[in-house]
C-alpha cells in the first residue's frame, strides 16, 4: 500500500520517516519530488563485475554537464531518506522521462531501515544538460507487512550510504 501525502506528513512529523532537506512543496498526492545532488561520477572504462571499476568525480557547476550516450553516470539524491516503518522506492519521473534520462531503473527499491542518499544509476538517449539540486525523480513510501527488520541490522554492504557508492559486486567474486 503506497502512502499518500497526508500519510506522509503524519509520518514525517512523527518521525517515521525523515527526509533531509524536506521542502513541504516537494510533496504530492502519493509522492516527493527529489532533487539530483551536486556530484556525478563518470564511467569510461571497460565494466567488469569482479573488479572495482575507475571512476571521475565531477562536480554539477551551475551552468549544467552535459550527459552523453553510451556512457554510465552514477549521481546521487541532494536528500537522504530514512523510514524504520516504511520500504521505499524511488524513481524517475516524466519530466526527466520526457528529456531521454532513465534513471534508478535496475534498484529502485529501499528496504526498511534504509537510511541513505540514493545512488542513481544514469543513461540517456541523446546528449542532454543537466543541473545540480534539479527535480529528478519521485520517492513513495510503501507499508510493509509482517514483522519489521531493518536494513541496517542485516549486515550487508550497502547499509548507510552517505554519497555515491559504487557496485561492489567483486567482493562476492574474488
Amino acid at each position: 500500500m503506497i502512502l499518500t501525502r497526508k500519510a506522509i506528513e503524519k509520518a514525517l512529523e512523527s518521525g517515521d520517516i525523515v527526509i533531509d532537506p524536506f521542502e513541504p512543496d516537494r510533496l504530492s498526492p502519493n509522492a516527493y519530488d527529489w532533487r539530483l545532488g551536486e556530484k556525478m561520477r563518470v564511467f569510461d572504462t571497460e565494466l567488469d563485475a569482479a573488479r572495482s571499476t575507475p571512476f571521475t568525480e565531477l562536480v554539477i557547476p551551475p551552468e549544467g554537464l552535459v550527459l552523453e550516450p553510451g556512457r554510465l553516470y552514477l549521481g546521487v539524491t541532494h536528500e537522504r531518506t530514512r523510514s524504520e516503518r516504511y520500504a521505499q522506492m524511488i524513481n524517475g519521473d516524466h519530466t526527466i522521462g520526457g528529456l531521454g534520462i532513465w534513471v534508478h531503473v535496475s534498484a529502485p527499491l529501499g528496504h526498511v531501515g534504509h537510511a541513505i542518499n540514493w545512488t542513481l544509476e544514469i543513461r540517456v538517449a541523446r546528449p542532454v544538460r543537466v543541473y545540480p539540486l534539479m527535480t529528478f525523480g519521485k520517492i513513495i513510501f510503501l507499508v510493509a507487512h509482517g514483522s519489521l527488520a531493518s536494513y541496517q541490522h542485516v549486515g550487508v554492504k550497502y547499509t548507510s550510504t552517505s554519497g555515491i557508492d559504487i557496485s561492489r559486486l567483486y567482493e562476492e567474486l574474488s
